[in-house]
């Protein structure tokens, strides 16, 4: 089994696609590891704030087969997909982390970069996994967090009821 790390984020009706993704996720790969949802501000662009949080499954299936998955569930929430462009975004499932590997010689962005540059994804992966060892360094998540420079960036865990819905394990 692969241990494969996801960051989710919305910013148009955040709530709901959220949790729509939470339970697509669960009914694919059963048991969640589910960070705290934070608020951060939008990047790179003038936008609404999202909501993001990181979620870990253990699956069999090949990066390929789950990003399929996972693409499948971005357009079922509604998403079209457009340039790759920093804007608002219904659902985004990305992969951020599958198991220890490191395919960006592959040309795969895999481990994401979006760990080393954004606090919606670093913050939250630290939150559930912070003695995991980021495969490009060996450096533990929660040392990369503590050294992290927040810059322009902002980010609020919230209280929301989705959270009673979802649960955390």
């Amino acid at each position: 089994m692969t241990h494969v790390v996801l960051s989710l984020g919305s910013n148009i009706d955040r709530e709901r696609n959220i949790q729509y993704a939470i339970d697509c996720l669960g009914e694919i790969w059963g048991q969640l590891d589910i960070s705290p949802i934070y608020e951060t501000s939008s990047v790179g662009f003038d936008g609404p704030a999202f909501f993001n949080l990181i979620v870990g499954i253990h699956t069999e299936q090949s990066l390929k087969d789950v990003i399929d998955h996972l693409k499948a569930i971005e357009t079922k929430a509604g998403r079209v997909r457009g340039p790759k462009t920093f804007d608002s975004r219904v659902l985004d499932i990305d992969v951020v982390l599958y198991g220890d590997q490191n395919l960006r010689d592959q040309g795969i962005n895999v481990p994401r970069d979006e760990i080393e540059k954004y606090a919606y994804v670093l913050k939250p992966l630290a939150d559930i996994y912070p003695d995991l060892e980021y495969p490009l360094t060996g450096e533990r998540i929660e040392d990369m967090w503590r050294s992290f420079e927040m810059k322009e960036q902002t980010i609020f865990i919230t209280e929301l009821p989705i959270q009673d819905a979802i649960g955390e394990s």
